[in-house]
């Protein structure tokens, strides 16, 4: 696991030197252990790579850049490949000589072997940048960037007029100097509305995230040209997909199932240093524990656990603990520890995001008890249909395909009385969502994003005003000037020729699970110098699952049933029959007691940067309205997240 970078710039070759050396010391946190550069090269002026090393594998063996044996191409790399021995295996038999036994070093030679078909031989989380200075290949140097099918590990971008850098963190970017501290209006539109920046965008101007499941391509000397992302991975066009013989029925696919879970837990083990795992009381990281248990006996085990409040799931977790045989260590945090490390939590965020603080003190537990490598249920909700957002996603269907047929005057005229009804049965905030989707039907391009807002259109004007600006696209289908509602667009459109289940589960892991969970644990792991592997989005298993059948996938009334299912013996009954519980963190008592006092006077002044651009009285409503009770935590949280990451960040 590492944080790479590199700069492709018009100026001379020191210049980009000092860029790159900027951005790695930047990332320091990403890799503790080395850095390695790749500068000065004559065969690619003005070109400068770097990368920060986090050891797993190899230790002694696999530093970067990595080069092939005649030294014209090399790679810098962010990741794992769980099949990289197989795939070292194939390339000796193809006459492929290995100098190392880092899963690094297959990427070179995979280049060299199947060109850009070799990612579609890559199984696991990666990022990387690889540069080609052979002649026979293309007329000049190229730079290829490429990142994993589902976004596990970040790549950001940026184009300036002084040429092309990229770098695994957004804050990278910032230290070297290439972009200015400036907020994104566009993405500030889509923090509002969801909690987080939504791909491709980030939340500084003119910083681009290179989309999962996308590469790119530039030649050196062009550096001036704005590279194009393309898409190399389709979750519904692989050979799962395509297979003719795939289960029908829910029992018959939970046979298939549960190797391939086996197989993927085993695969995400490998590792030089030791392999932990984190236990929440709830099934995905249940069943990893599960499994994890029977390949590797006494495998490290820990929760974060809250005493004395409704939100400790330690009682569950120690229960799954004893039955799987794990080496099992609670760590308590309470409010007084939070104030005392929330300004290093926030700091340990590349972009702002109303969930990531909960992901950066379970980071911070699993080092606590000396943990390099966890592993993480991450994925099993969005895979396995565990929100709430996919029975209220067909609820919106129905209520925005009845919108259409009434004039927009009538549907605000009956808004009020709709929002009261509601208030009967749901939170103030779930039926402030329900009423923008009815309000405004047509303001985002499917209802399962209402589902998903934090500040709903009709709110967010009394915050910000909003941009909803859509993507430009070329004559060729590529886009050409990236933007979140784009992306958006895309997701709804390929949702759309799927069944209901499956049209949810994949806008769930192209939305939320890319631009908020997996990017957050990304960003506040490593800032623990902790890499966290996600075995339930194996690309196998993430391919099997999702071209199956709804009826393959879901039984009506049971949560997960296709997990549960698959996992028949294994776990307690009591962990297999919960009910789904969301895992966060006591905010709510915390935001009125210890962390009070943070909050007011973070509302108090708006950071320079974003002061612009925020409504402070609308602010200022969202706090009252948590005190009264007429709104959840998670909006003034939001709020003072994104204040404060700009007032760290984005300082002049």
């Amino acid at each position: 696991m590492c944080g790479i970078c590199g700069a492709a710039f018009t100026s001379n070759s020191k210049d980009a030197e000092l860029r790159v050396r900027a951005m790695a010391s930047a990332m320091r946190h990403r890799g503790p252990d080395e850095e390695g550069f790749l500068v000065g090269d004559p065969r690619a002026p003005g070109l400068a790579l770097g990368m920060r090393r986090l050891s797993i594998i190899d230790l002694g063996g696999g530093q970067q850049p990595v080069w092939n044996e005649s030294r014209d191409v090399a790679v810098i790399y962010n990741g794992e490949l769980y099949n990289y021995r197989e795939l070292r295996e194939r390339l000796k038999l193809l006459g492929h000589r290995f100098l190392t036994q880092s899963d690094t070093e297959i990427l070179v030679h995979a280049w060299e072997e199947w060109g850009e078909e070799c990612l579609t031989e890559l199984r696991g989380m990666f990022a990387f940048a690889l540069l080609d200075l052979r002649g026979r290949f293309a007329t000049a140097p190229l730079l290829f960037l490429a990142r994993d099918p589902l976004g596990i590990k970040p790549l950001y971008y940026t184009q300036t007029a002084e040429g092309f850098a990229f770098a695994s963190e957004v804050r990278a970017l910032l230290a070297s100097g290439v972009v200015p501290k400036q907020i994104s209006q566009d993405a500030l539109t889509s923090y509002l509305l969801f909690g987080s920046a939504s791909e491709p965008v980030s939340l500084v101007e003119g910083v681009f995230s290179l989309p999962p499941g996308h590469r790119m391509l530039l030649y050196v000397p062009e550096r001036r040209r704005v590279p194009r992302a393309r898409p190399w991975w389709d979750g519904q066009t692989n050979s799962a997909a395509r297979d003719l013989r795939k289960p029908k029925d829910l029992d018959s696919a939970a046979k298939r199932l549960r190797p391939l879970l086996e197989d993927a837990v085993r695969a995400h083990l490998i590792a030089d240093v030791p392999v932990g795992l984190f236990l929440s009381g709830g099934l995905d990281s249940g069943a990893i524990a599960a499994l994890a248990a029977r390949s590797e006996a006494g495998i490290r085990s820990f929760t974060l656990s809250f005493p004395g409040t409704s939100y400790d799931e330690a009682p569950l977790a120690r229960k799954v603990a004893e039955r799987c045989g794990t080496k099992h260590t609670e760590v308590p945090l309470d409010g007084s520890a939070i104030v005392g490390r929330i300004d290093e939590a926030v700091a340990g965020l590349d972009q702002p995001t109303m969930d990531g603080i909960n992901t950066y003190f379970v980071s911070w537990a699993a080092r606590e008890v000396g943990l390099k490598v966890a592993l993480s249920g991450l994925g099993g909700d969005e895979l396995f249909a565990g929100y709430a957002s996919f029975l209220n996603t067909a609820l919106l269907q129905r209520l925005t395909r009845t919108a259409w047929f009434v004039p927009r005057p009538l549907r605000r005229a009956v808004a009020p009385l709709i929002a009261r009804l509601l208030e009967t049965r749901l939170s103030r905030d779930a039926a402030n969502k329900t009423v923008s989707a009815w309000t405004n039907p047509d303001t985002l391009p499917h209802p399962y994003f209402y589902a998903r807002t934090l500040f709903p259109p009709g709110q967010l004007e009394r915050l910000i005003e909003p941009r909803f600006r859509p993507s430009t696209v070329g004559a060729d289908g590529v886009t050409l000037e990236p933007t979140w509602l784009g992306w958006l667009n895309r997701t709804a459109s390929e949702a759309g020729k799927l069944e209901p289940v499956a049209s949810t589960a994949w806008m769930e892991m192209r939305c939320y699970m890319a631009s908020t969970l997996l990017r957050d644990t990304d960003s506040v792991s490593m800032a623990r110098s902790l890499e966290v592997r996600v075995p339930l989005l194996d690309t196998p298993l993430v391919e099997f699952v999702s071209s199956l059948p709804d009826a393959a996938r879901h039984r009506a009334g049971a949560q997960k049933a296709l997990l549960v299912e698959s996992l028949a013996g294994l776990l307690p009954e009591e962990i297999l029959g919960q009910r789904k519980r969301t895992f966060t963190l006591p905010w709510e008592e915390w935001l009125r007691g210890p962390l009070r006092p943070r909050l007011e006077a973070s509302f108090a002044g708006i950071a320079p940067s974003l002061a612009p651009y925020l409504r402070t009285e609308g602010v200022r409503g969202v706090w009252a309205a948590f005190l009264e009770g007429r709104t959840s935590w998670s909006r003034p949280w939001a709020l003072y997240v994104l204040n404060e990451w700009c007032r760290h960040h984005l300082a002049a």
